[in-house]
């Protein structure tokens, strides 16, 4: 987050200005909360513009609105944070806080996404509406390497990602993954160029600027994977992933010259690839992306808590993510019958 606002990516003038909020206690700082009071609804992954848009049209201004999230990041994680994750009273006193912000601010509401299940289903409990999406991830159930992982796939499922894989490779591309001293800013520069080129598609804008790279290249260097693809010794594509403790995170990916299957081998392929090598969990390849279930990532559900001060408003939004939830877990249940792998025989039991 810090570079994200070092280098004017996350910042009042792109309409995320900092409100994070520091709970005091003896000794120092018994809790924080990441917050920004935002102007707009992009950069989030929890989509409420349809919200925005009805309660304007019912003559309520819906922005400014308080967001609690790593900005432009659908990763999971704890939003109220008390310096002892024990202390229940701590994150209560934070989410109140956020309400009471919310009133000094005038903003709308308060919206807390991507949180853990448990701090979720606590907010909850309170005055807070509950909404549901799904990611897909992969996670390792003990595989040696990625061609242990193609075991456990169903014959057509394993064919067609050796097709894909092949097929990204041909014409004399060659991969590398680059981390640590290795991210020069030469490979930045050439990251940027597909960064942008993506961004500029998909939202009009990128959120991110160049910067950006930079900094989190000297702050972090050991915990970013940099994946990418050369063509007669020209770069031509690249993903970038960020290490957790347990778990690899995919986040941006770009390309300024068509490949069949590049998208595949460099997001989803070379992760799972790296994260095996080096014993983590999970892949996390970022938001949305049915497509992905064919290439060994699992639906799984992901949680989001919503603070709204107008009671009409609530009482529409809450009726709606009612439906919407039930609708998340039957979508979910469909796609989890859908998984590549194979059905296990009796004699394997």
């Amino acid at each position: 987050m810090l570079a994200l606002e070092e280098s004017g990516s996350a910042t009042a003038r792109t309409g995320w200005r900092p409100q994070h909020l520091v709970l005091d206690g003896d000794g120092g700082a018994r809790g924080t909360m990441p917050l920004y009071l935002k102007s707009h609804s992009m950069g989030e992954y929890v989509f409420d513009q349809g919200w925005a848009e009805a309660y304007q049209r019912a003559g309520g201004a819906y922005y400014p609105k308080l967001q609690s999230a790593v900005p432009f990041t659908p990763v999971t994680g704890p939003r109220l944070m008390p310096r002892d994750p024990s202390d229940r009273e701590g994150e209560a006193l934070l989410a109140a806080a956020a309400i009471d912000l919310a009133g000094k601010r005038r903003a709308s509401s308060v919206h807390a996404t991507f949180l853990p299940e448990e701090q979720w289903a606590r907010l909850g409990a309170e005055s807070w509406l509950r909404r549901t999406d799904q990611q897909f991830q992969f996670f390792n159930e003990g595989y040696r390497d990625f061609q242990d992982f193609l075991a456990a796939l169903a014959s057509r499922k394993r064919k067609a990602i050796r097709h894909e894989r092949e097929g990204a490779l041909a014409g004399g591309v060659e991969v590398e993954a680059l981390t640590g001293s290795d991210l020069t800013e030469e490979a930045w520069d050439a990251f940027f160029e597909f960064y942008m080129d993506t961004g500029s598609r998909k939202w009009g804008r990128p959120y991110l600027n160049r910067e950006f790279f930079s900094l989190i290249g000297e702050s972090m260097p050991d915990r970013i994977v940099l994946v990418l693809a050369r063509k007669n010794g020209r770069p031509i594509a690249g993903a970038l992933n960020f290490v957790g403790s347990d778990t690899l995170y995919g986040r941006y990916w770009g390309a300024t010259e068509p490949q069949p299957f590049l998208h595949f081998e460099l997001c989803y392929y070379q992760a799972i690839d790296w994260a095996l090598a080096r014993g983590l969990a999970r892949v996390e390849a970022g938001a949305q992306g049915e497509h992905k279930l064919a290439r060994g990532y699992r639906p799984v559900t992901t949680y989001s808590a919503h603070w709204i001060g107008d009671p009409g408003l609530r009482r529409a939004v809450a009726s709606y993510l009612e439906r919407e939830r039930r609708e998340v877990a039957r979508e979910q249940a469909n796609l989890a019958e859908h998984v590549p792998f194979r059905q296990r025989t009796e004699e394997q039991e």
